[in-house]
């Protein structure tokens, strides 16, 4: 992860890290992409501050990462703990300090397998929630999703956390949004016990190192299709709106949301700065050079375009967050780091000459489209 980055989030997050010393922290979905940030500068924090800290991952596949990223799989900080979320034996020990966001946001198996997708969230997040009531959890972080709110207004520029939409119940593409939102139930039920502190984050759209470019996500797909020469394939009429937060960013609103959120309570997380699929199409051609063509498949269509973007009000005015990093900055570290050969710099910079990457149209789960 780039030096500058991790600067960046200590330097935001300076004053929370004492809470964590010699402290024990218990992270699921720690090997995604949230969660090689939260871990890397977990650890970062950890030896330069001399914290004292130790974190447990909870992984199906620990040996993998560890082979992947000895620097962060084998610092003497982090502890293993091989399992599946929905089923995993809880390892003993205390962990005052929970971070629960495992869960794939998978449009593949949202839409094949929605009752596998809907049980894998609902039920991961009850079993993390038992750890935590045997472990003497005192604070809770849930990394949520928009996808809560449903469909956002096409009237409405930003949606805010008294928002009082809902995915549809009839519609089994729904069922990661349902998941979702299901789950932040359990985690405020588990929250009124006192002494128990749960806060949700409600995550949106975010670019940065790590960004799997394999994905559906219109970001990762443009930085694919970029770094192969193009051309920049928007799939529809490129007027659906997003905003984008950098993931230095996002490091900095988790770890504050963990340790200084306000107890049963759900903050924004992303941007609110919006932008168009083909406004993002145009802005990731240019941290290329030479720029790759951009194709629009479809002509501008009737109606308002559909909108996923956040008011982030909330995160500003009662923690002090803000988005820190404009997005063409950030578009442009995330391409240089694929470029410098990403999470392996042995890797070659392939030129596949014939991908077509495409853009989905509408809102789709999870926190990196």
């Amino acid at each position: 992860m780039p030096g500058a980055d991790l600067d960046w989030i200590l330097e935001r997050t300076a004053p929370l890290w004492a809470d964590l010393a010699g402290q024990d922290l218990f992270l699921s979905g720690g090997t995604g992409f949230f969660g090689r940030w939260l871990l890397e500068s977990f650890l970062a924090a950890n030896d330069r501050l001399d914290l004292r800290a130790r974190v447990t991952v909870l992984s199906r596949d620990p040996a993998r990462f560890r082979a992947r990223f000895p620097h962060l799989g084998d610092h003497p900080a982090v502890r293993w703990h091989q399992g599946e979320i929905t089923a995993f034996t809880p390892p003993a020990g205390r962990f005052p300090f929970v971070i629960h966001g495992a869960t794939e946001a998978s449009v593949k198996l949202n839409l094949e397998a929605p009752l596998v997708m809907f049980d894998t969230i609902t039920a991961g997040t009850r079993r993390v929630l038992d750890l935590a009531a045997g472990a003497g959890t005192r604070r809770f972080l849930f990394v949520s999703s928009g996808a809560v709110y449903g469909p956002q207004p096409p009237d409405l520029p930003l949606v805010a956390e008294t928002h009082p939409g809902a995915p549809d119940p009839f519609d089994p593409a729904a069922a990661y949004g349902l998941g979702k939102r299901a789950a932040e139930f359990l985690g405020a039920v588990w929250g009124r016990e006192p002494g128990r502190a749960f806060t949700a984050a409600r995550c949106y759209a975010f670019v940065g190192p790590h960004l799997p470019l394999d994905q559906h996500f219109a970001a990762a797909q443009f930085i694919r299709a970029g770094r192969a020469g193009g051309p920049i394939v928007v799939a529809g009429d490129g007027r659906p709106v997003r905003s984008y937060l950098y993931a230095a960013d996002l490091a900095v609103w988790l770890w504050t949301i963990l340790l200084r959120g306000a107890p049963g309570e759900a903050y924004n997380v992303g941007s609110d700065q919006p932008v168009s699929i083909r406004e993002l199409a145009d802005r990731v051609a240019a941290a290329f050079s030479p720029s790759p063509a951009i194709e629009v498949c479809q002509p501008p269509g009737p109606g308002p375009a559909p909108r996923y973007v956040p008011s982030i009000d909330k995160a500003r005015r009662q923690l002090g967050l803000d988005v820190g990093i404009p997005l063409d900055d950030g578009i442009r570290r995330t391409v240089a780091w694929h470029q410098a050969g990403g999470a392996d710099p042995r890797a070659p910079n392939p030129r596949d000459p014939t991908p077509r990457e495409t853009a989905p149209v509408r809102a789709t789960p999870g926190g990196s489209a």
